[in-house]
């Protein structure tokens, strides 16, 4: 008779390795099933040469013998000097010999201080690979991207690989709290353990700064930017000061938000007044604390004056007073100033689109040299679809950062698959014509545009302490599609998705294909069922977890969704054209006469920018209500598709992942239908129509659907 013991014993050992897939990410590791590949792998991989000895190469010299071991089962011998042939050579610039530096050639003025160069070369006579980079880090990434190159079954002759990224800051906003809340947090609890740190360092922060070292991303701000001004007390950061030094060997600086009012409550003056010179010395005494402590700290992320955080507006001062004043205390240790433009203000209720744009365009120009704007997508909150914000194409003297959110806040959460590097590009592709035709999002963002030296893309995190760390399996494609894209913006999201996959679960084509092209539409499925047309905030109030159309009891007008959709018996839709607000005025000439007229504003994003009638003709010959409420049913069936090539994949994957998959998109189908029935009940009190043929007809009354209430949905 088997024993409770070894059952218990099994179910371990099986928890454990399912375990082991979900929390390794895309670092999978797995064994190459292709016996011929594994084969040519081999004999062109029969040991590493190791030239220099710093943390930073060790790590390298790690992942190499992890990958090469799990992929090939076989471990390859490190050597501190070449001998024959077919060797895995790494080592920065000045640890190679004259002789490897010549066979490099130009490949190093290819490259920046980040770069990486993987190249086949032939000494004498003998053939190897060589890995390297103007510093270790950049051999770092150099090392995680010839391992992608073998998890995703590329051919490694010939090599010759000269990359390096387009922006030099590429960072994750973590929206932690001190009490390991996560604001807009779906996947557990904040990693940081501040109660345990500094002494104790959890595996995760290790494989933290891993997994974001694999795909280029060079800093983390720890701290949610509502912020708490005890972080900047000795007592907290003695604890960041652990962080940074676990990360410091993947490439990986640390950044804090600073509370603007901290010098009052943690520093017992009377004011924050960016003016006041207590004020001003006070930030700069601080600043100097920090850098002794961690010589290479980031900088401060800061959002001031937006909704409810103090400011220097609080003191009858600007943004620019607030941001070159923290910029002067941070300047002589090679700081940066990321400061936030998402604001929007009670006073000024005409249009919440507008108002980031009118409060720092006339600021262009002013900005201090180390102060970077940090700029959302789009003008209102990253909703499913944004047109690009107009600020992108309007302060050509400034610095301005990309700022993304990978947590899904208004799509669904954990629960739902959506695949977000489809929006990023959608945003980085667009055009601002600022220069003329070809001036788009990203060359903004890189720099090249107005040639500035200071760049960065920041993604909101969606990583928590759950076992799989994101929440959903798929969820993980977005942190590292959010990676690959803030290290060159102009790669496509399909190529990114091929490579998630291929490295996360399998390289088999009859699981690629079917599975890659439900990700590219999956992000266009949320939004048929959620906003279609350009519909946009209408979720429920405060937790955005599922439909609320119909909110209009908030504070605040631009709280709620009403004011958004403005739906009535005449139409819907948001006037933004110069016959309403004239946001439309915000974007260049060319992009303005596209937005302004119904006739050529992208039908994606008409009720974003016009009003129109029920009655309006689409481009398919439909009525606006009879096309939005197909587009609802649109939705809802690719997400009946999306599980239905779920379905297909059993054969090739691990159960555990299989069923947590199933199960999501299960719950994913039912919020599908909840959100199409919600709001095509309450829109169609508006229009007075009957549903189209083909729309499924709703089951619950709209008081259903009115009376449901979430009072502890996570992230709030």
């Amino acid at each position: 008779m088997i024993s409770l013991r070894l059952i218990f014993l099994a179910f371990i050992v099986s928890f454990s390795a399912t375990a082991q897939k979900d929390y390794k990410l895309w670092l999978q590791y797995d064994k190459i099933t292709n016996t011929g590949l594994a084969s040519e792998y081999r004999n062109k991989l029969q040991g590493i040469v190791s030239l220099g000895n710093s943390e930073t190469l060790k790590i390298s010299i790690k992942e190499l013998e992890t990958g090469i071991f799990h992929m090939l089962e076989n471990k390859p011998e490190v050597f501190s000097e070449i001998k024959g042939e077919n060797k895995i050579i790494i080592g920065s610039k000045t640890s190679l010999s004259s002789e490897i530096q010549k066979v490099a050639g130009s490949d190093f003025n290819k490259i920046s201080e980040e770069g990486f160069i993987i190249k086949s070369i032939s000494l004498k006579n003998k053939k190897h690979i060589l890995i390297t980079g103007k510093n270790d880090i950049g051999v770092l990434y150099g090392v995680y991207n010839f391992l992608r190159l073998l998890q995703t079954n590329k051919t490694i002759d010939n090599l010759n690989i000269a990359d390096a990224p387009k922006a030099n800051i590429r960072i994750l906003n973590h929206w932690d709290n001190l009490d390991r809340t996560v604001e807009r947090g779906y996947a557990g609890f904040s990693l940081w353990n501040w109660q345990k740190l500094p002494d104790f360092i959890d595996q995760r922060y290790i494989d933290y700064a891993r997994a974001n070292a694999s795909v280029g991303i060079n800093g983390t701000v720890l701290t949610n930017v509502n912020a708490n001004a005890l972080i900047l007390t000795p007592q907290y950061l003695e604890k960041v000061e652990a962080l940074a030094n676990v990360f410091r060997p993947y490439g990986i600086k640390v950044y804090l938000t600073a509370r603007f009012s901290a010098p009052i409550e943690i520093g017992g003056l009377k004011t924050a007044d960016p003016k006041d010179a207590d004020v001003a010395n006070w930030w700069k005494n601080k600043a100097a604390e920090i850098y002794k402590r961690i010589p290479d700290f980031g900088g401060f992320l800061i959002k001031a004056n937006s909704e409810g955080q103090p400011g220097p507006q609080n003191y009858g001062r600007d943004h620019v007073d607030g941001a070159n004043m923290l910029a002067d205390a941070v300047a002589p240790f090679g700081g940066v100033i990321m400061w936030r433009a998402f604001v929007y203000s009670e006073h000024d209720a005409n249009d919440r689109a507008k108002q980031a744009y009118a409060e720092f365009q006339p600021y262009d120009g002013k900005f201090k040299d180390n102060v970077i704007v940090q700029v959302k997508n789009g003008a209102i909150d990253f909703q499913p679809r944004e047109p690009f914000h107009p600020l992108f194409g309007a302060m050509p003297k400034t610095p301005l950062m990309m700022e993304f959110q990978i947590t899904q806040e208004y799509l669904g959460f954990s629960t739902h698959l959506v695949y977000l590097p489809k929006l990023y590009q959608e945003v980085l592709e667009s055009d601002t014509y600022q220069k003329g035709k070809g001036s788009l999002v990203a060359k903004v963002v890189d720099g090249t545009l107005d040639h500035h030296k200071l760049t960065g893309i920041a993604g909101v995190s969606n990583i928590g302490n759950d076992l799989n760390w994101t929440g959903h399996p798929f969820a993980q494609a977005n942190w590292y599609g959010f990676g690959r894209l803030a290290w060159d913006p102009y790669l496509d999201s399909e190529t990114i998705a091929d490579e998630w996959l291929r490295c996360t679960f399998s390289n088999n084509e009859n699981f690629i294909k079917p599975v890659k092209e439900m990700m590219l539409q999956s992000r266009e499925a949320v939004v048929n069922y959620m906003t279609p047309l350009g519909l946009h905030h209408i979720m429920d109030t405060g937790h955005h977890y599922g439909p609320g159309p119909w909110v209009s009891n908030l504070s605040r007008p631009e709280w709620n969704p009403v004011y958004y959709h403005k739906a009535d018996k005449n139409g819907i839709g948001f006037d933004r054209s110069k016959t309403g607000t004239n946001a439309t005025a915000q974007y260049a000439s060319e992009v303005e006469k596209i937005f302004d007229n119904t006739e050529t504003c992208p039908e994606k994003d008409l009720l974003w920018f016009h009003h129109v009638s029920w009655d309006y003709k689409l481009k398919n010959g439909q009525t606006l209500w009879n096309g939005m409420a197909l587009k609802y049913q649109e939705g809802v069936d690719q997400v009946k598709e999306m599980q239905n090539t779920w379905n297909k994949t059993k054969p090739y994957l691990d159960a555990e992942r299989f069923k947590e998959v199933e199960m999501l998109l299960n719950i994913q189908y039912k919020e599908a239908k909840w959100w199409r029935d919600a709001c095509l009940l309450y829109f169609q009190q508006f229009s007075g129509k009957e549903l189209p043929k083909g729309v499924e007809k709703p089951t619950e009354t709209l008081e259903y659907f009115k009376s449901l209430k979430f009072p502890f949905a996570p992230g709030n």
